[in-house]
């Protein structure tokens, strides 16, 4: 059965140690973090990942993240971090950031089909920062069944997970309301996949070369006008001539030649004929 624990208030003990209890068992906790409540387990037992994926209906090719309590942990879990990526988690951990970086070879962790990448974060969130440092790393996911949107309060987790969560801790509803922005540090440049809580100009503040294929180019949005314009000139230029000229081939040809001949041709060849005998010669014609 599921218990829920205020996670607010000074007297906090009873709730981390429910928490630490549950992840040491393998099973699932909801937490708050700085921008959506997270769905955690216990990064380094496999059967755990697996409980969160199955409670979220989320398969193995969508591994989830890992959080962190502190910038420190970050060479521990992954090698070959550049640069540019340190300057990144530095100016914006903790905090909605998630980097996915090469992970450790000798790590034994199995949080899906990762491609030996990991992706983490430090999360802006006292409490939950004060959690991670009890449990170690956790594989964090957001608190809702896969395709809903995700949980902004403990009740709406609690209502979307229901009894496939050990513990709910309950730091009142988020105000982040957004994802973290991932930015991809296993490339040439960082490169961003999910513009979530920082902008692509928060990231390209401290590296300019970030890249993206995220937002339009700019020299797309220029040339849509131009390409379109053409065709809604064009268009009138077209019809025109057609509507004007199908009124003057019709007029002389249907209503003043035909009856003009067929009345002139009858009066020829029956002279003797009167008046009314005329009128079929004329009526064809209309």
């Amino acid at each position: 059965m599921s218990e829920r624990f205020d996670f607010t208030g000074d007297e906090l003990a009873p709730a981390y140690r429910a928490a630490v209890d549950a992840i040491e068992a393998g099973d699932l906790v909801v937490l708050p973090t700085d921008t959506v409540y997270g769905l955690a387990a216990d990064a380094f037992k496999a059967d755990a990942v697996q409980r969160l994926l199955d409670a979220k209906g989320r398969g193995r090719d969508m591994p989830p993240p890992v959080l962190i309590s502190v910038v420190e942990s970050l060479d521990a879990l992954a090698t070959d971090v550049p640069e540019v990526g340190r300057k990144l988690c530095e100016e914006y951990w903790p905090g909605p950031l998630t980097v996915i970086c090469h992970a450790q070879g000798s790590l034994m962790w199995d949080l899906g089909d990762t491609q030996g990448t990991v992706a983490l974060r430090v999360p802006d969130h006292e409490n939950t920062r004060e959690l991670l440092s009890r449990t170690g790393p956790l594989a964090v996911s957001s608190a809702n069944l896969s395709g809903q949107a995700a949980a902004l309060d403990v009740y709406d987790a609690e209502a979307q997970l229901a009894e496939s969560v050990a513990v709910y801790l309950d730091g009142g509803e988020v105000t982040g309301g957004q994802p973290s922005t991932i930015v991809d540090l296993t490339g040439e440049v960082p490169h961003v996949v999910r513009i979530g809580a920082l902008s692509m100009e928060d990231i390209r503040k401290i590296v300019p070369e970030a890249t993206t294929d995220l937002e339009p180019k700019p020299e797309d949005v220029q040339d849509k006008p131009a390409d379109d314009k053409p065709v809604q000139d064009e268009k009138p230029a077209e019809e025109k001539p057609v509507q004007d000229e199908k009124p003057a081939e019709e007029k002389p040809a249907e209503v003043q030649d035909k009856p003009t001949e067929e009345v002139v041709e009858a009066s020829k060849d029956e002279p003797g004929k009167p008046a009314d005998s005329k009128a079929p010669d004329v009526r064809p014609a209309d």
